[in-house]
């Protein structure tokens, strides 16, 4: 696979409808806020889990496109056989040579490798590989709001003492008080608020992953479908609601000067992100996200908002992609 020539930003606009987008451990499970301003935060890694589920899901977890970093394995497994397939080491150590060649195996093996890279030295030592692709803490537009509910679940899930069998567990049941087989539960959602996602793609650090433009495809997919398929109780409705992506292509007469120029980028990653809003206006924004003249009260759906899209302001050598 040939690993792609040019360098690309992109805004990455997603909502979540009476749910938790990332819940914070340190704060109980809920929504993750910036204590200063209330607004939402979603963390990279959230992001990143979607975007391997989607292609695990897309392509049976087989190789060229199967993911190394999935729910409940051990990664030194993977490492120990791209040692084994290479004829390496796998029982840990390994010359430079051998670490190579089983850090390359890993990227032809693996998407999310190729992608976001990894720390490949846990146990056989693979290396480490920089991905090509990083994403930052996505952010809320505006200021959201965690609500804590209370639920009523019609049932408990007590370890019975001296239980051993269905039997065992019936008999105890029919012991109990009604009231007592039930139990209380909480819940952390938002009413509702719209993500924005900065993501960044490195053409020379493509280059040493094998990144293509097959893969990148498979990215911008992911992103756009990856919702659909992560459907659950908690996390009410989410949906993609933009993805605005910025490809460098330069500016020179001179063919292979252009594609110098297509690689390390035309203009400065924050020309092209720094969006504009209602609270922080920005000057000379080429994405403008505004909420919807007459709107009284916070946003409760997407429509509440406008996105505004000023091609007339790009860079020279900057193409503008909107996928959705």
């Amino acid at each position: 696979m040939t690993a792609i020539q040019n360098r690309y930003e992109f805004l990455y606009l997603f909502d979540c409808e009476n749910g938790n987008p990332n819940g914070d451990p340190d704060a109980g499970n809920s929504p993750r806020i910036d204590p200063e301003d209330m607004h939402g935060l979603v963390s990279d890694v959230a992001i990143k889990r979607r975007v391997r589920n989607y292609i695990q899901a897309a392509f049976g977890n087989e190789a060229p496109n199967a993911i190394f970093i999935e729910h409940s394995t051990n990664l030194n497994k993977q490492i120990t056989a791209a040692h084994e397939a290479t004829g390496g080491a796998p029982s840990g150590g390994g010359n430079r040579t051998q670490v190579g060649n089983a850090r390359n195996w890993m990227c032809q093996q693996f998407f999310d490798v190729r992608t976001f890279g990894a720390v490949m030295s846990t146990g056989p030592n693979a290396g480490q590989v920089r991905g090509p692709v990083q994403v930052a803490f996505s952010r809320s537009i505006d200021p959201i709001l965690p609500i804590d509910a209370s639920i009523t679940r019609m049932a408990v899930a007590e370890k019975v003492t001296g239980a051993k069998t269905k039997a065992d567990y019936e008999e105890w049941e029919n012991k109990q008080e009604e009231d007592s087989l039930r139990t209380m539960g909480r819940k952390s959602l938002i009413p509702y608020g719209l993500y924005v996602a900065k993501g960044f793609v490195s053409a020379n650090l493509a280059s040493g992953t094998g990144f293509s433009d097959d893969d990148l495809v498979h990215l911008w997919d992911a992103l756009k479908g990856m919702w659909d398929h992560d459907r659950s109780a908690s996390k009410g409705v989410m949906s993609c609601r933009g993805l605005y992506v910025f490809k460098h292509v330069g500016t020179d007469s001179d063919a292979t000067q252009r594609v110098r120029q297509a690689m390390l980028g035309c203009a400065p990653a924050q020309r092209q992100l720094d969006f504009s809003t209602d609270s922080r206006p920005v000057d000379n924004a080429i994405i403008q996200i505004n909420k919807r003249g007459g709107l009284v009260g916070s946003p409760r759906t997407f429509s509440d908002y406008v996105v505004k899209i000023n091609k007339d302001r790009l860079p020279d050598g900057v193409d503008l992609i909107p996928f959705c």
